[in-house]
């Protein structure tokens, strides 16, 4: 079955500043990974999750290692989180997109006692919407590292907390060999110390021996998506060059999607249903980058059971290149039960 509800597991949620406290509400869950990014002006993003803690950031756009924040997410809460006067998440006058996940179940696997994995993670995962954050320790040579959902992930995203290192991202699509950066628009790489040239199962991921993923006595956070049948899609796609662009099917209506040349040099893409609510979504935001909202080009229509490109520009449209995306539904094209969304 899919997910009927989606906004029980992820939103977009957006906000206004006031530089004092302030509580985000009207999400219909606890959000466990909260990312948020200043929409009216250049500045970087903020990244927290509730495994790392609330006063933890990372910045998709830089390689920094976590940074301290006393005024940042105080207390997440059952419909948002309240938070501080961190300027990068709460200046006065400034508007504010964040993207919030829902994960929630603590784990602990012990490595040794579960057979499962050849190191030990911490983290917290809901198998329903196929997420989990975990949080490891890297020993400088190839491991494998137990992510808690259940089914193979088909993407996840890696940080080294303790220094300043490259976003490494893994995605199905791309397979074991290659991985890309969140942080720069550079295409996929060759490079078999990301992976170990091994593909995720079911109950583990594995890493190499680059200090980007598995540095001595540095600690790391992974962020980790299994697709989920009308809630969540991981895949590609090959540009077409022109205005009537490629449609790509995933079987709900977006709420969110990320778009990634891998063939080629480019940003990462956001788009989502609140910034346009409704089509053409024409504004967008790039986790690599730290600039304010732009609505320059016609990126997509968001439809009832995917979306299509509706620009020739090349940034999310090369002409047989291929690009990967991550997406999230604001409602499945049709429900469990069999009735159209």
């Amino acid at each position: 079955n899919g997910l009927d509800k989606p906004s029980d597991y992820f939103t977009t949620k957006l906000y206004s500043g006031n530089s004092s406290t302030q509580s985000i509400t009207g999400l219909d869950f606890q959000p466990d990974w909260v990312w948020c990014k200043v929409r009216s002006q250049a500045d970087n993003h903020a990244i927290f999750d509730s495994v790392r803690g609330g006063q933890k950031q990372l910045r998709s756009n830089t390689t920094d290692a976590e940074l301290a924040r006393t005024n940042a997410i105080s207390s997440f809460n059952s419909d948002g989180w309240s938070m501080g006067s961190q300027p990068e998440m709460n200046t006065n006058g400034q508007t504010y997109a964040s993207w919030n996940w829902k994960a929630g179940t603590s784990f602990t696997n012990d490595a040794s006692g579960t057979g499962i994995g050849s190191i030990d993670s911490t983290g917290s995962v809901n198998t329903d919407a196929g997420f989990s954050i975990v949080s490891f320790t890297g020993t400088g040579a190839n491991a494998t590292v137990a992510h808690g959902l259940g089914a193979i992930p088909k993407m996840f995203i890696l940080k080294c907390r303790t220094q300043g290192d490259r976003w490494v991202v893994y995605h199905n699509s791309l397979g074991n060999t290659h991985y890309l950066s969140l942080d720069r628009t550079a295409a996929a790489v060759d490079q078999a110390d990301q992976f170990n040239d091994t593909s995720p199962t079911s109950s583990v991921f594995s890493i190499g021996s680059s200090g980007q993923v598995s540095g001595t006595g540095e600690t790391f956070i992974a962020y980790c998506f299994a697709e989920k049948k009308g809630y969540s899609k991981f895949g590609s796609y090959t540009g077409n060059g022109n205005a009537d662009g490629t449609f790509v099917y995933t079987g709900f209506k977006p709420a969110f999607v990320i778009i990634k040349p891998s063939s080629y040099a480019n940003s990462w893409l956001i788009l989502d249903n609140k910034r346009n609510a409704f089509n053409v979504t024409n504004t967008r935001l790039e986790a690599d980058g730290n600039g304010a909202d732009s609505s320059t080009l016609d990126y997509a229509d968001f439809l009832s059971n995917g979306f299509k490109i509706r620009t020739s520009n090349s940034h999310p449209n090369n002409s047989g290149e291929t690009l990967i995306y991550m997406a999230f539904a604001e409602n499945p094209f049709v429900t469990s039960t069999g009735v159209p969304a």
